[in-house]
């Protein structure tokens, strides 16, 4: 209505005008009413498939009633948004002419929009959030004492404070196998694995923090060990448990894990209103590291392996230089639920085989790259120098989401339906793109195994294709058992601690 008015288009009145309102409304009312009896079987669908039981009685009700609250409070907002562009029309008018003046008091009603939203009111709110919780890390006593052992951050010591790595890089450190638990489920001679974890307000700059972490890694001896993966957090700083505690135990302990923190917000928040600070932080650590990788003897030095979740799989691969790597390789990287905007991630999907699914491709004779799910076992062989796994599940919207679903059916869903995808699940313009938006923020409220919720059962085979290791299928199967099992707490969250809502976690 803003559009018609502003490119002053005759507008009917009378009979006419309520035969046409009539003609919108009903149409409107009748589809309402059809979402609102079929509301209830579809949710339910999208449950079932993700591992979740299915929607109350109540639940169309609920939503008739959240829809329509919506409903007003957007309708509140055109109507202030029309009452704006009136004034400043109105206010040009007298100095040019009249669709003139239409035309610049739609844009810079326009701008004043952005200005005040994403660039002003919603900019400061949550720069104020990030800057309230990095305040907030110097007002409470970290939850526990600093590790006794020397070669732990934030230890005896350390280059790292204890109370400035946050509780996210806490929580990491703590929280790993320990030797002892490695030897006893392998039965080899095991070794005390290494982790190093900056936190955020260990300095200003992304490459100050990434000089303290390779002084770190010195410092342990993480470049003595006979692996080494650079992995970056989630936008809070976390680290799942149900990656980092599974790979030690692959490689009997003989790993040192370096990361650093760049922000307090959760990875959706911190993609859209921080996008510069994990990239920049990745980069800085990629390349600290690398340097001193470079600097060693190629048949002395640790394979290296890239490693990230969510917002910390984007920020690992930006840091990757593919021209870099033609002639220094690193050993292998395993990404795990890469967001939709991952540069390399599009790439690889853009090269699929055209007989294999959108949500699982097939690139090449995956010398390179290879794709994994809940269900994929990657056979072992058939690698180049260079070893890539994107792990992905279809059901999760991170991966899968499109702005250009607002206009057209997006790849994924002009196939038949994953195991994960509910048959229900259908293509509207801009519906369809709305409700892949709201799925992304509600992307770990689902069991695990599904959505953004990944697990350590799949990590495990995930990360053996990536080191290259040919682990007969029942030792798999009996370390997937074990690290989903309460006897593992180094591959899992706490059962009762600050972790439980997978949502914090990102």
């Amino acid at each position: 209505m803003l559009v018609w008015r502003l490119l002053e288009l005759p507008e009917a009145t009378g009979r006419r005008a309520d035969a046409l309102r009539l003609g919108v409304i009903l149409p409107m009312v009748a589809l309402v009413a059809w979402n609102t009896i079929h509301v209830s079987e579809w949710q339910s669908s999208v449950r079932l498939a993700v591992g979740m039981p299915p929607v109350e009685g109540a639940h169309a009700i609920r939503t008739l009633l959240i829809a329509v609250a919506i409903f007003a409070a957007l309708l509140v907002t055109g109507r202030a948004i029309g009452l704006m562009f009136d004034w400043l029309r109105a206010r040009l008018v007298p100095f040019m002419p009249r669709r003139v003046a239409n035309l610049a008091g739609g844009l810079i009603a326009a701008a004043i929009l952005l200005v005040v939203t994403r660039d002003g009111i919603v900019n400061a709110a949550f720069g104020a959030v990030d800057r309230s919780l990095a305040r907030a890390a110097h007002f409470f006593e970290p939850d526990g004492p600093p590790p006794s052992d020397p070669r732990a951050s934030g230890g005896p010591g350390s280059l790292i404070d204890w109370g400035e790595m946050g509780a996210q890089g806490r929580d990491f450190v703590l929280r790993g196998p320990v030797q002892a638990e490695i030897a006893a489920f392998t039965g080899r001679q095991a070794t005390a694995p290494l982790r190093i974890y900056v936190g955020l307000e260990a300095a200003q700059t992304p490459e100050d923090r990434a000089a303290i972490a390779v002084a770190e890694m010195e410092r342990v001896g993480a470049f003595d060990r006979a692996n080494l993966i650079v992995a970056m957090p989630t936008g809070t700083g976390w680290l799942d448990p149900g990656s980092h505690g599974p790979v030690e135990y692959l490689l009997d302990g003989d790993v040192a894990t370096v990361a650093v923190q760049y922000s307090y917000l959760t990875s959706p928040l911190a993609l859209v209103f921080e996008t510069e600070r994990g990239l920049d932080q990745s980069l800085a650590l990629m390349r600290a590291v690398t340097e001193r990788w470079d600097q060693m003897p190629e048949d002395a030095r640790p394979r290296l392996y890239l490693h990230g979740l969510s917002l910390g799989a984007w920020s690992s691969m930006y840091a990757v230089d593919l021209f870099q790597l033609v002639n220094n390789p690193i050993d292998g990287a395993l990404w795990a639920g890469p967001p939709f905007p991952s540069d390399l991630w599009r790439r690889a999907t853009a090269r699929r085989d055209p007989d294999s699914p959108y949500v699982l491709p097939r690139v090449g004779n995956g010398r390179l790259v290879r794709f994994a799910d809940q269900r994929t076992r990657i056979a072992p062989g058939g690698w180049g120098r260079m070893r890539i796994v994107f792990l992905q599940y279809a059901s999760d919207p991170i991966v899968f989401y499109e702005p250009a679903a607002a206009w057209r059916r997006p790849q994924w869903m002009r196939e038949p339906p994953a195991f994960d995808v509910s048959d229900e699940l259908s293509w509207m313009p801009v519906v369809t793109m709305l409700q892949l938006a709201l799925d992304m923020a509600l992307a770990t409220d689902v069991a695990p195994g599904y959505g953004h919720n990944y697990v350590a059962e799949d990590y495990i085979p995930a990360w053996a294709a990536v080191l290259g290791l040919d682990w007969p299928r029942s030792e798999i199967a009996r370390l997937q058992a074990h690290c989903g099992s309460d006897r593992s707490p180094g591959c899992r969250p706490p059962a009762g601690g600050a972790f439980v809502d997978a949502g914090s976690r990102l």
